[in-house]
Order: C-alpha cells, then sequence, then structure tokens
C-alpha cells in the first residue's frame, strides 16, 4: 500500500496531539496505529468508548457536572490569597492583576478583574501585562518598580511567576504583597518556590490537589470562585455572583483550549459549560469578537476557539500589546468594541503572512544544514529578521512537518530569544535543563517553551541541544502518526451513530476527536476538487463487499493529491466522523484525515 498525506487547512493552530500532524511531504512514511485493541462485538460507539477506557466512567464523562469540580481550597496558599485580595477591596488598596500575553493569560487576567468588580465595583483593580518583545514573559523587576511607584500595594500574577525568584524578592523589599497564581512547571523543592505572599499552584511539591492540569485561567477561576464564596459569606454565592462565575466559565474554556491543557476532568467540565457560556455572554468584547470571527454565535466548539476566537487574541500580543485583548475582554463596548474587535482581525492576518516568510526561510535553513535528517533529530535556528512574537508558530508547523523537536530564535543585539515546540515523548523543558549554561532564561512546559542566550553561546546551545535530543530519540521516533479509535465499515457511519460519537465532546488535549479507519472501501466516481479556489477534494467512497453502502468524503486542502488517487481504486481511510446539515437534512460526510491505495 502507499500512503498519501495532505496539509490541511492553515487556519486550524489547535494540534490534538503532537504525534498527529499534517506534513506537507506525501513521500514520508506515516503509521496508522489504534488507540487500544479493537473489540468487534460492540458497536461503533461502544468500541469508541473502550477504545478511551471509558468503562464504568462514560456516563459521568460523557455527562460532565458542575457538582464534579474540585474544592478550590485544596490549592495551596489559595485561602490566603483570598484573605489578601479581600481585605485590599475592603480597604481599598490599590491591586494589578499581573498577566501573561497569551490568551490563558488574557483571560486570566480579565476573570479576576471581572470578578473583584463585581464584589465590590468601587475597587481599585487594573491590569499590568509586559509587553512580548520589550520587556519578555513573565513578572520582572522593573515592572515591579513601576508599579510600586503607581500606588501598587497588592500584585496577584496569573499565569506566570512560579520561577520569579528576584520579582519576589523586590516586591518584598519594597512592601507590595505578591500572589503568585500560576500553572506551569513548578520547582521540584519548595526551597525554590517565590518568597511571595502566597504561591497559588496546583501542582506545587506540597500540593494534594486532586488535578494538575489546569491552565492559568483554570487557577484564576479557583480563586474568582472561592472570593465569591467568602464574600458570600455562603456556600450559595449571591445571585449576582453567580452570574459573574457563570460568564467566567467561557473566560475559562477560551484559556483552556488555547493552552492546549487536557480536556479531561474539570478542564472538561469547564470547556464543556464554558462552551455553552460563551455565544450567551454579556461581555460586549466577546460579542464582537464572534462577530469579528464571522462565527455562528449560536454554536461555538473548540474548533471555533481553536481556529478562529484564539489566533485573534493572539495575535496581538505578538505583534502588538496584549493589553488591548485585555481591554476588549474587560471595558470596550459598542463601536469601541467592534472596532478593536476588526483590529485584532486585521493583525491575525499580518501574523499569518509574516508566519508564511519565516516558515519558508526556516525549511530553507533547516534543510540546507542538514537538520532534517536522521542524524541530528531536532531543528535549532536564529535569524535576525524573524519576529520573536510568531516563531512560536512556526515552530509548531516544523514541528508538524519535519516530527521533532523545533527551536527557532531571533538575533537582537547580542541577544538570542525565541520558542521551542515538542513531539510526544520528549521532554522540552528537561532538554533546556540539560543545556541551562548556554541559556540566559527560560521556561515553560514538557511541549512548549521560550528561551534566551548570548548571541555567542547559540552555536553551543545549538549542538548541545541537538546531542540531547539524539540521545534521547531514535530514529523511528521520527515519523508522523496518525492514530485511529477503531476500525468501521461504511455502513456503520450512520447519522445517529455519529451523533453518539459527538457526545465525546468537547474535543482537544487528552480527548481527540473521534477518529475512525475505513477498511475495504472503494473509490466509486473521480475525486473532484471543489472550494473557492479548488484546493479540497470530494471523494465518493462504497464498501467494496456492500456498494449499496456509499457515502461522501471531505478533504480539506487535498486537491493537490488527486492526480495520485486512481479513480476505482480500492482503499483505506482513516477519517473523522462529521454530520452536514443542511436545509434541514442531515447527512454523515466525514473529513479525510489520511488515505492508502490498496
Amino acid at each position: 500500500m502507499s500512503s498519501l498525506y495532505a496539509k490541511q487547512s492553515e487556519t486550524n493552530p489547535v494540534r490534538i496531539e503532537k504525534s498527529e500532524c499534517e506534513i506537507t511531504d506525501s513521500g514520508l512514511k506515516m503509521r496508522w496505529k489504534p488507540r487500544a485493541e479493537e473489540i468487534v462485538t460492540l458497536d461503533l460507539f461502544e468500541r469508541v468508548l473502550a477504545a478511551r477506557g471509558l468503562g464504568s466512567e462514560a456516563e459521568a464523562f460523557l455527562t460532565p457536572s458542575l457538582r464534579t469540580l474540585h474544592d478550590p481550597t485544596q490549592i495551596p496558599d489559595l485561602e490566603r490569597s483570598t484573605d489578601r485580595i479581600l481585605r485590599a477591596i475592603e480597604e481599598r488598596e490599590s491591586i494589578v492583576i499581573f498577566g501573561d500575553y497569551d490568551v490563558d493569560g488574557v483571560t486570566a487576567s480579565a476573570i479576576l478583574i471581572h470578578t473583584i468588580r463585581a464584589i465590590d465595583p468601587a475597587a481599585r483593580v487594573r491590569s499590568y501585562i509586559p509587553h512580548r518583545v520589550e520587556e519578555g514573559y513573565g513578572l520582572n523587576e522593573d515592572a515591579i518598580r513601576k508599579l510600586h511607584a503607581e500606588g501598587a500595594t497588592l500584585i496577584v500574577s496569573v499565569d506566570c511567576g512560579i520561577t520569579a525568584i528576584q520579582p519576589a524578592l523586590i516586591a518584598r523589599s519594597l512592601g507590595i504583597d505578591l500572589i503568585i497564581t500560576d500553572h506551569h512547571n513548578p520547582p521540584a523543592s519548595l526551597d525554590d518556590i517565590p518568597e511571595a505572599f502566597a504561591v497559588v499552584h496546583p501542582r506545587r511539591p506540597d500540593s494534594e490537589y486532586p488535578f494538575g492540569e489546569l491552565c492559568g485561567a483554570g487557577v484564576a477561576f479557583k480563586l474568582a470562585w472561592n472570593l465569591c464564596v467568602v464574600h458570600s459569606k455562603s456556600e450559595r454565592v449571591l445571585p449576582h455572583l453567580r452570574e459573574v462565575l457563570v460568564d467566567m466559565l467561557g473566560f475559562a474554556a477560551l484559556g483552556s483550549i488555547a493552552d492546549v491543557v487536557p480536556l479531561v476532568d474539570e478542564n472538561r467540565v469547564i470547556v464543556k459549560h464554558g462552551l455553552r457560556q460563551i455565544p450567551h455572554a454579556r461581555n460586549e468584547g466577546l460579542q464582537a469578537l464572534i462577530r469579528a470571527s464571522s462565527l455562528d454565535s449560536h454554536n461555538i466548539d473548540t474548533e471555533d476557539v481553536g481556529f478562529r476566537l484564539a489566533p485573534r487574541l493572539n495575535a496581538i500580543g505578538r505583534l502588538g500589546h496584549a493589553q488591548d485583548a485585555l481591554h476588549l475582554m474587560t471595558d470596550a463596548a459598542g463601536a469601541e468594541a467592534d472596532q478593536l474587535a476588526e483590529n485584532l482581525s486585521r493583525i491575525n492576518d499580518q501574523r499569518k503572512a509574516i508566519g508564511e516568510a519565516i516558515f519558508a526561510q526556516a525549511v530553507e535553513m533547516a534543510e540546507s544544514l542538514g537538520m532534517t535528517a536522521n542524524d541530528r533529530r531536532a531543528i535549532v535556528l536564529a535569524h535576525e529578521e524573524w519576529h520573536p512574537g510568531v516563531v512560536g508558530i512556526v515552530c509548531s508547523r516544523l514541528v508538524e512537518r519535519y516530527a521533532r523537536p523545533v527551536v527557532l530564535m531571533q538575533r537582537d543585539g547580542d541577544i538570542c530569544k525565541g520558542s521551542g515546540r515538542s513531539i510526544d515523548g520528549f521532554n522540552l523543558h528537561a532538554g533546556l535543563d540539560a543545556c541551562a549554561e548556554h541559556l540566559v532564561g527560560y521556561g515553560g512546559h514538557d511541549m512548549a517553551a521560550g528561551m534566551r542566550c548570548r548571541i555567542e553561546n547559540f552555536d553551543a546551545f545549538a549542538e548541545s541541544f541537538i546531542a540531547y535530543t539524539n540521545g534521547k530519540l531514535l530514529e523511528q521516533d521520527l515519523v508522523n502518526t496518525v492514530r485511529y479509535d477503531t476500525c468501521a465499515a461504511v455502513e456503520d457511519l450512520s447519522v445517529s451513530c455519529v451523533e453518539s460519537l459527538e457526545r465525546l465532546a468537547p474535543f482537544g488535549a487528552g480527548n481527540p476527536t473521534v477518529r475512525i479507519r475505513i477498511r475495504n472501501a472503494k473509490l466509486i466516481s473521480d475525486p473532484s476538487p471543489f472550494g473557492r479556489n479548488g484546493n479540497h477534494l470530494s471523494l465518493r467512497i462504497s464498501d467494496r463487499a456492500n456498494p449499496g453502502a456509499a457515502m461522501r468524503v471531505v478533504g480539506w486542502n487535498w486537491a493537490s493529491m488527486r492526480d495520485r488517487i486512481p479513480p476505482g481504486a480500492p482503499v483505506e481511510l482513516v477519517v473523522e466522523p462529521k454530520i452536514s446539515r443542511w436545509n434541514g437534512r442531515s447527512t454523515v460526510e466525514p473529513v479525510l484525515v489520511d488515505l492508502k491505495i490498496c
């Protein structure tokens, strides 16, 4: 069999699993791997549940309840933080919410600002987000001093701060109480935790919180929840605060999806209920963003967030200042909100163009330097013209193309600064730990990180990092894998069955979109291009053993493969089951993931 694999829509920045990647070189080998051993005696829906290990827990997974959210007070220092913030509100202290410049940081900031204002509209609370290029990620000493000079007595970080040792000491020396809320990889020892007034982190070394995979907005939501409970002096919060918390579920869902945290446990609960809330949000800025993204405001899913909403909120932080995105999510209204949302869309278009240029340069450099060969199992590049706010996105595309860790940096003066992305099975943060002697600073996750080094140390860092990856990854690891849940025949994919599979949503990291392998199929007509530019491909298939069972399969951006798919050929396919609803009629139209000519 030969395997074809086409690049899918560039509007899709959300990757369910890093090993399930699109690539542009169809000549590369692709692995098809089932998620679990197939149990053929069950129907298709039950087989998918079994493949995902959902047995007795299936009903709870399919109907996630807000009642299953964990008690926020189990997170270390959260109660101490609650008391301090409420005291600051009551005594009219100057409170600053210090956020990160990505979607997670923006939504986390918005959650606390809206909650504090709901508790007391006269509260003196404002925000601060560092400029991505000029200040870099996280708490910094200059910002702490600036906020102190402006009268701040309480700073609450969101989505950053867990490694801010020196800024915490500066805050203490200035008499500022610093509350850190974060979710990034914490130090292994409590001795290495910043000396702040409070450090709220579900994965602190001393934490007994039952779920450690919250994003920054998720942690902020837990703090907001407890603020409302304590202020209300009852587990049943005041009605107006209950309404605010329901609204904030939408913001927490945005942050969770954009930050690609696993959509399991309480993340699944937050996203499931938050997505339902987003179309009904009272926030005018969010509604303006929905309109600017050309979305159906009545039905928004994880793809809409990942493809349309999140990129717009992220783009301004990459090319401008994320404070504009936060203003949209907090204070903008009416015509100002519409104008700001449209501006985010324009900047997102600019980000795409810049990313295309960087991607083309990076591909040429990586291949000419031999970094796409099997004996150099990472790509590490730097260029003076690359925008540091965009290189992270390009890293993800290169990971998808070459199935190996990627680090891209911008040379700026005597410093290189940039981002990295990884593949399943390789801990990027551990790789940076191993090369720390060559770096000025770094931080992030197992799969994504930022870093800085001096220009004179870049070559040494690149060689050290590549040597580390060569020792951790085997040649067979450098292959993109298409994972599917189970096998099925064309006739198995009925409307009612696919509707049952939709109950597994919301899909994302930790709960990928359902994928089905269709065996013994046959093309029953010529593949035909469609779309404005003819970029997409429509295929009609049937069961070889049952020609009466037929359906259309949609291949987004598959038109370039048309000549390689012979009409009438026997095929196997991996597809994502989808339902097309048009004029009151529902039909099953799966989306093509990969195809083999038999």
